[in-house]
């Protein structure tokens, strides 16, 4: 069934972007789905165009890559380049830790909490898709807090593709472990020592990063 997109045509592209840019995230397009413009624009009864810029702003953002004689598909991710996500993440979660943890205050401290005691819950009870999204929702809230734009969009680029592969890898890092990890991370920020709060989120990543590279 097409579904119409209800907004002003100028903003098509930017909604039908954010549109399949969640799809991708959330794995209900799974790597090499293919991302036909014509099937696109008749599913959301819209010309062309728009789609094309969509899936274009797609590819640049590395979800999306152009294929021989198929167009446009949602990216694979290999082991080796998801390594190479995790060393740069590595060094931008520390960067986002230490300034958040200059910034802290009740309200942060509240919202951390609240993510960390429904993960361990959902970890205790085995829930991988609950996890995989609390453990995205949590560096957010640390992200949002340190007040970087520039790393806030490095992060959001590298955590994308890093959802995109982790969805399709049956690789975890152990729920429950990224929940302590999660904990010793929370417990550096309100501190206040922020040198421990980067190096409990550099620890975090480094961690899930050597499990990917003995995983090769």
């Amino acid at each position: 069934m097409t579904s119409s997109l209800q907004v002003d045509p100028q903003r098509v592209g930017e909604v039908l972007y954010r549109t399949l840019r969640d799809r991708i995230i959330s794995g209900e397009l799974r790597p090499g789905t293919r991302l036909s413009v014509p099937a696109l624009a008749e599913e959301f009864n819209v010309s062309r165009s728009p789609v094309r810029d969509a899936v274009i702003r797609l590819v640049q953002e590395n979800l999306a890559a152009e294929t021989m004689n198929r167009g446009a598909e949602v990216a694979r991710v290999s082991r080796a380049e998801l390594v190479s996500l995790y060393e740069a993440r590595e060094v931008l979660e520390g960067a986002v830790a230490r300034l958040a943890t200059e910034k802290y205050d009740a309200a942060l401290r509240r919202t951390l909490l609240a993510l960390l005691t429904e993960h361990r819950t959902v970890a205790e009870q085995g829930d991988f898709a609950r996890h995989i999204e609390l453990d995205a929702a949590f560096h957010r809230e640390i992200r949002q807090a340190a007040q970087s734009p520039v790393l806030a969009r490095m992060l959001d680029s590298v955590q994308s593709r890093v959802l995109v592969a982790m969805r399709s890898t049956s690789l975890t890092g152990g729920m429950v472990q990224a929940v302590h990890d999660h904990q010793a991370i929370f417990e550096a920020i309100g501190s206040g020592d922020a040198e421990a709060a980067e190096e409990a989120a550099r620890a975090h990543i480094r961690r899930l990063k050597e499990l990917l590279r003995a995983a090769d």
